[in-house]
């Protein structure tokens, strides 16, 4: 692993797997609303949100799902690696003050566009509450990507 740019194509392999967790707060729901536009009331509003089958305040599904952007980021392939794709499946609400633990693990290698295929899971209490497959390029110690081959 490289500190600055952590794992480097050819370090990683089939079945690496990395989580990082985070606690959605009050704040988080607040200003993502704000950052994004999103003022769904039921993110927002506690009154309405009881009205609806969640019975309660819910969290932002992308707001949720960027833990996700956090564990390839920060833990694998890690710091400079660049976001291709990414697919997702909600499958259970995440509430103000649930932490999410997304898992990311390595599913595929492409080594001749130096492309990796991350299997994608987020818990909370450990039910799925999120899962999907993202594809991402990560930093190489060979030669770079040309832009037109991204």
């Amino acid at each position: 692993m490289n500190e600055l740019n952590g794992y480097d194509f050819e370090d990683l392999e089939v079945g690496m797997s990395a989580t990082f967790a985070k606690t959605i707060t009050e704040a988080d729901i607040v200003l993502f609303a704000a950052a994004s536009g999103d003022n769904n009331a039921v993110h927002i509003n506690e009154e309405f949100a009881q009205t609806t089958m969640f019975k309660g305040r819910i969290a932002h599904g992308m707001l949720s799902a960027s833990v996700i952007s956090a564990a390839i980021a920060g833990r694998l392939p890690g710091p400079g690696t660049v976001y291709l794709g990414q697919n997702l499946r909600f499958k259970a609400p995440v509430r103000p003050g649930d932490t999410v633990h997304a898992t990311v693990s390595v599913k595929e290698l492409n080594a001749q566009k130096r492309r990796v295929e991350l299997n994608t899971v987020c818990t909370v209490r450990g039910k799925v509450v999120i899962d999907g497959d993202a594809v991402v390029m990560p930093t190489s110690r060979s030669v770079a990507v040309a832009p037109g081959d991204r």
